[in-house]
């Protein structure tokens, strides 16, 4: 349910997208909520949370407050839990690893409705592609990088602002950007997509799709990973950035077809 709301949310009129957002924010309260509950939280009318309802696939209320709650009954394996001071290093491993088997299992829930073919059209027709990340996300454009540049379409990784920032101004229509961001909140990421934008360049984000960095995109793959509190948990959402890159990078290979497969026997090739 959530998955859907989240696909379904550029479609919303702006008074539904606030339904919207608060209900994935507190998931829990909207499954345990009455009509006016929600219409009081959010500032709105009755009828517009209703309306929200029905863009969403629900026949009314009644099914919004059911389907929230089987949302929210998931196996135990699955649900949050943070590493403790006081866990075994068995219990500690566990937790690391439901963590990630969670956030792959969540990715892969919504990767059907994800803009694969879009995304490989555009980079398909790329003079090059550029990936940007900074921090854990600098990590994944570097990864990405990788695996695309053997495809044959001419690639760099950028992970650091001014960097990526130089480099997007100079980006034209031939060009295609890929920023990474977890939060999507960074002002320098937002810049260097309207940078990119600006001299007519196509900007594809993996983001949260809530964030400003969303809303900039001309390609969007929502990603919105939970990550764990935890200081000792690694960040789940570079599992999820990793995966759709990777199942990105297969599309644009059958997109790109036998030239993509010579590519990568010869990149392969080299290695022997």
């Amino acid at each position: 349910m959530l998955v859907r709301i989240e696909e379904r949310l550029p479609d919303l009129s702006r008074a539904e997208q606030r339904v919207a957002r608060w209900v994935l924010e507190h998931p829990r309260q909207a499954a345990d909520a009455t009509l006016a509950d929600v219409a009081a939280k959010v500032g709105t009318s009755e009828p517009t949370v209703i309306r929200f309802c029905r863009h969403v696939g629900l026949e009314g209320f009644r099914e919004f407050t059911l389907r929230m709650t089987e949302a929210l009954s998931r196996p135990a394996i699955y649900v949050h839990r943070d590493v403790s001071e006081d866990d075994t290093t068995s219990d500690a491993v566990s937790k690391v690893m439901d963590a990630s088997i969670r956030t792959l299992i969540d990715i892969r829930a919504r990767a059907t409705s994800m803009p694969f073919d879009k995304a490989a059209v555009a980079l398909s027709a790329a003079r090059q592609i550029v990936f940007g990340g900074v921090g854990a996300s600098g990590h994944v454009a570097d990864d990405a990088c990788n695996k695309f540049f053997r495809l044959g379409t001419p690639c760099v990784a950028l992970t650091n602002m001014p960097s990526l920032l130089q480099y997007s101004a100079t980006l034209t229509n031939a060009d295609s950007l890929i920023l990474i961001s977890h939060s999507g909140r960074w002002p320098e990421l937002l810049r260097a997509a309207n940078l990119a934008q600006g001299g007519g360049a196509s900007v594809i984000a993996v983001t949260n799709p809530l964030s400003e960095l969303a809303g900039l995109a001309d390609i969007l793959f929502p990603c919105t990973a939970i990550e764990d509190a935890s200081v000792y948990t690694p960040m789940s959402s570079r599992l999820a950035h990793l995966a759709l890159l990777d199942a990105l990078q297969v599309a644009l290979a059958l997109k790109l077809g036998e030239a993509a497969v010579d590519q990568l026997k010869r990149s392969k090739a080299a290695l022997l």
